[in-house]
């Protein structure tokens, strides 16, 4: 993903990399209290390793680079807000650290989750 070869050498983007972009973008976006695992077997093993792209799923087909992340939503907030807002942060984040262009970024509401204010 995002290769580029100069007379000094090339760079090479992994997709692993452009999860963390998003994974950190997710996290500062408003109403997100966190990410969920995509599926059992994505959170008993993303539990044990401490994966840092966790709920992020990239995927880079040569030419498109496609985004989808699994959030869990702070109760009591629009979701349809928070999931525009996830989906327009993490589109802006990825596309200034690259400097390619973002196909689609899919915003799935795993959960809702009750703050604790104390």
């Amino acid at each position: 993903m995002g290769e580029e070869t100069t007379t000094l050498g090339g760079i090479h983007v992994s997709p692993h990399a452009v999860a963390t972009i998003a994974y950190h973008a997710v996290l500062q976006s408003y109403g997100v209290v966190g990410l969920a695992p995509m599926n059992l077997a994505d959170g008993i093993v993303k539990s044990i390793t401490r994966e840092p792209s966790k709920g992020v799923k990239v995927e880079y087909d040569g030419e498109n680079i496609n985004i989808e992340v699994h959030i869990i939503v702070e109760y009591g907030t629009r979701i349809n807000s928070v999931a525009e807002s996830v989906k327009n942060t993490v589109r802006y984040h990825v596309e200034k650290a690259l400097g390619l262009k973002v196909n689609r970024v899919d915003v799935h509401v795993a959960g809702l989750r009750i703050s604790n204010n104390d």
